[in-house]
């Protein structure tokens, strides 16, 4: 995926639905191009096509995810680890910029990753980190762990840190996901009562997904990047939340 593409993935992600015409004079390319660049990103499993346009898909396929706001994503990773002390032991939930936080860890080496998410787990085969898989059922698109089993072992696992990620953000309903499973698990996370981090690109704020993963009051920082409302930033600390703009 070049650069263009991954804009275009952005703009379909952010809008829902796009039409091709708007794309050609957003890019500054032809037509031709950007169906072009349309039908790879559907062979490719990152949108759907439809006549005259580009509508997003509302999958969990992290490796999807990571291509959008690949840069600002990596920002908010690399500040978020200057928050994990050398030595702790943190739990990472899941979702692209958690994943992207969980590599920036690995390669310092000095701290301990538990994560219910298989494909985190994956991405750092290769390293030297701790890291300490937790069982449950698989899902097979998101690769994440879920279900009874994987809330017994929160119970019975110990960590200072948890980090979060979520689908949306919104004030009447807190943070939210798409996924009844995995909001599940992360509620389960958030119930330790350790400090609880939302990792979040701005994108998010605004959305109102059917799960809930925990309420305002429930979350101790939230470290997403600088496009965020004011109202929003403003709301959150009102509500006693720390807010870090990466």
């Amino acid at each position: 995926m070049n650069s263009r593409q991954s804009e275009i993935l952005q703009l379909v992600n952010d809008r829902k639905r796009i039409q091709v015409t708007e794309l050609v004079a957003a890019m500054g390319v032809s037509g031709v191009t950007i169906r072009q660049d349309l039908n790879l990103l559907e062979q490719q499993g990152y949108l759907k096509r439809v006549h005259g346009a580009a509508v997003a898909l509302q999958i969990d396929d992290v490796d999807a995810r990571l291509e959008v706001r690949f840069d600002i994503k990596q920002a908010l990773a690399n500040k978020a680890a200057e928050l994990v002390a050398s030595n702790e032991t943190v739990l990472i939930e899941g979702g692209s910029a958690n994943a992207l936080l969980a590599r920036t860890l690995a390669e310092r080496g000095d701290v301990t990753i538990i994560t219910p998410s298989a494909y985190i787990a994956h991405l750092l085969r290769h390293s030297d980190a701790n890291i300490i898989l937790l069982g449950g059922v698989y899902q097979h698109q998101g690769e994440s762990l879920v279900g009874p089993l994987t809330k017994l072992c929160i119970d019975h696992i110990h960590f200072s840190t948890a980090f979060l990620g979520i689908d949306g953000f919104h004030r009447d309903t807190g943070f939210t996901s798409r996924d009844m499973m995995r909001a599940d698990v992360a509620a389960s996370i958030v119930a330790k009562q350790r400090r609880n981090i939302v990792l979040t690109d701005s994108s998010k704020f605004g959305q109102i997904y059917s799960s809930s993963i925990s309420q305002v009051a429930d979350i101790d920082t939230v470290l997403t990047d600088s496009a965020v409302s004011e109202s929003d930033v403003e709301f959150l600390r009102q509500a006693g939340v720390e807010v870090i703009l990466g």
